[in-house]
């Protein structure tokens, strides 16, 4: 059979088999797999040009790499935060050591537990950053957390991947040439300074033409890995390096967007290949195990977060949350195990044996992460062990204050100043931990709560507040925090926020004072500017070096714009 007409059949069962995971919706790397198995020599036999499509699989994991590359800039593990990083290096301690220890248990060597140990540790950035974006759950406190542990889990996966690719043969240390490691330093160090003084402006002269930059990020990336396999390296180390010597491009996220599209193509290549090279010849053997290290995943790894979260000071539901985006396994845990076997550690069966805990894990924890909201009121009362009671001593409220804003962020940042001039007694409360301390730092009067807990919100005096506000963007707590305050108080401002029209008119419905609505905002602003200067040049400066004095200080705070609608 001719390539063509193969790789068109390949591709056509794979649209349908995606298109069916798409009804489940399931992550399509579901359908990917399963198409490979389909065509595999189990079941089509459609699989003749293995090699070509091999070819394919290795273009798609350069390419994969070489993107993760341009977005580790040297500030990404400043950005995630410190929590992040406790609960990203936590988790991946923990998971990866009763990982080993359980594949230990179930007779496996020592060498293949700790591979199975470290692939059951990562979990998928990707997937869950569209969950997160089908939710609208990228801004929520959970989200963000997540997002930073899951690229914290990120850079030390490609640390590994670029450590294991080093060996071959058996896993030693002595393995590894001294005259290798130092070469492979000089390499990357000589990468490193050409990123610096010479890409940029070549870079430059490459971005004045559209498709010359593509084929110059195509030229780069695919190079540079032939180039370090070539002098007896890893093609995924060139491949990441490749990326990494472009982060601090200006023309990064360019590259990237533009590189997206060739990358999808060829790691669904790289999926269907990993479908069409599993054994079942004893899946008998296989499948014990799977269930095994599949409820390990589903149930462990949350409990592992929410144990690291709360010891942190986080509420149990932004733990529970947070511990359900970790119950899956990453795409780099297969291509961790297919690099094992390609560098003789492992055997086709352990590869086999890892995806499908992939397939099962992945499916579950999709439906986890999508009705985590409706699963939590059901286990609420059984996570308490997992939540500190108190965060300090000094959060006690005041007996008597004037205003209360829930949700310190963006807006409630700017709020406080308009507090001050007031001259009235405020209350800041929030449900993040760090939160709340730089607030004490500050003396902000201030107190640790989830609004979503209707005992927490009676012990706050809403019958005597005068004005509450809700920065909070979620439309079922706002309603929530609305009937309560309207069953106590009739008299008080309540002002709360909605990204939607229907929501905020829901608001109103239910008792609001005033709705904010950031995007219709910002136009009003812009109006209101023009109508106040005119067609002024100066004024208008005068207005610029103000905002991007504001835009310093809220950069300074950590502050961004949220993203409420994000296609991925």
């Amino acid at each position: 059979m001719e390539i063509f007409i193969e790789l068109s059949i390949i591709i056509g069962i794979t649209v349908f088999i995606a298109g069916i995971m798409r009804l489940l919706k399931q992550p399509l790397i579901i359908g990917y797999i399963l198409s490979g198995i389909i065509v595999s020599s189990y079941f089509l036999d459609i699989v003749q040009s293995t090699e070509t499509i091999k070819v394919f699989s290795q273009i798609g994991i350069a390419l994969l790499l070489f993107i993760v590359g341009l977005s580790l800039s040297p500030n990404v593990i400043r950005e995630v935060g410190k929590v992040s990083v406790i609960t990203g290096i936590g988790q991946i301690v923990f998971t990866s050591l009763f990982g080993f220890l359980i594949s230990k248990l179930l007779g496996f060597s020592v060498i293949v537990s700790l591979y199975i140990g470290l692939a059951l540790a990562f979990s998928s950035t990707i997937i869950i950053m569209k969950l997160l974006s089908d939710k609208k759950d990228l801004e929520k406190l959970y989200g963000k957390i997540s997002i930073g542990f899951l690229l914290v889990q990120d850079v030390v996966v490609i640390i590994l991947l670029m450590v294991i690719s080093s060996f071959s043969g058996n896993l030693s240390l002595e393995s590894l040439s001294l005259v290798n490691v130092l070469s492979g330093i000089l390499l990357i160090a000589g990468f490193v300074l050409m990123s610096i003084y010479i890409l940029p402006s070549l870079s430059k002269f490459f971005a004045k033409s559209q498709e010359f930059l593509f084929l110059f990020s195509v030229g780069w990336g695919l190079g540079l890995a032939a180039l370090f396999h070539y002098l007896g390296f890893s093609m995924e180390i060139g491949a990441l390096i490749a990326g990494i010597s472009l982060s601090m491009s200006p023309f990064h996220y360019e590259i990237s967007s533009k590189m997206r599209p060739l990358r999808d193509f060829f790691i669904i290549l790289f999926f269907i290949f990993l479908g069409s090279q599993m054994v079942f010849g004893n899946i008998n053997e296989l499948i014990i195990p799977a269930i095994i290290f599949s409820l390990f995943i589903l149930i462990g790894n949350p409990l592992i977060v929410m144990t690291l979260m709360g010891i942190l000071g986080y509420k149990k539901k932004t733990g529970f949350q947070a511990g359900f985006t970790v119950a899956q396994i990453s795409e780099f845990s297969l291509i961790l195990m297919a690099l094992g076997v390609s560098v003789g550690h492992l055997t086709n069966e352990i590869l086999s044996l890892v995806t499908i805990v992939g397939l099962i894990t992945i499916s579950g924890s999709t439906y986890l992460v999508l009705y985590s909201n409706k699963i939590y009121p059901y286990l609420s009362k059984y996570l308490s062990i997992f939540e500190k009671k108190k965060i300090r001593e000094k959060e006690k409220a005041p007996k008597d204050y004037d205003i209360i804003l829930f949700g310190y962020n963006r807006i409630g940042y700017d709020l406080l100043k308009s507090f001050k001039k007031l001259k009235k007694k405020f209350l800041v409360v929030d449900y993040n931990p760090e939160t709340i301390l730089e607030l004490s730092s500050k003396g902000i009067p201030q107190r640790y709560g989830d609004v979503d807990d209707e005992e927490f919100l009676s012990e706050l005096n809403l019958e005597r507040t005068k004005m509450i506000i809700s920065t909070i963007p979620e439309i079922e707590t706002n309603l929530l925090l609305i009937n309560k305050i309207r069953h106590m108080n009739n008299d008080a401002v309540i002002i709360a926020i909605a990204h939607k029209i229907e929501n905020a008119k829901m608001l109103y419905n239910a008792g609001a004072t005033y709705v904010i609505m950031p995007h219709f905002l910002g136009g009003s602003h812009a109006s209101m500017m023009i109508d106040k200067h005119g067609l002024n040049s100066k004024k208008f400066l005068n207005e610029k070096k103000k905002h991007l004095k504001q835009l310093k200080e809220k950069e300074r705070l950590g502050h961004e714009h949220p993203e409420v609608e994000r296609n991925k």
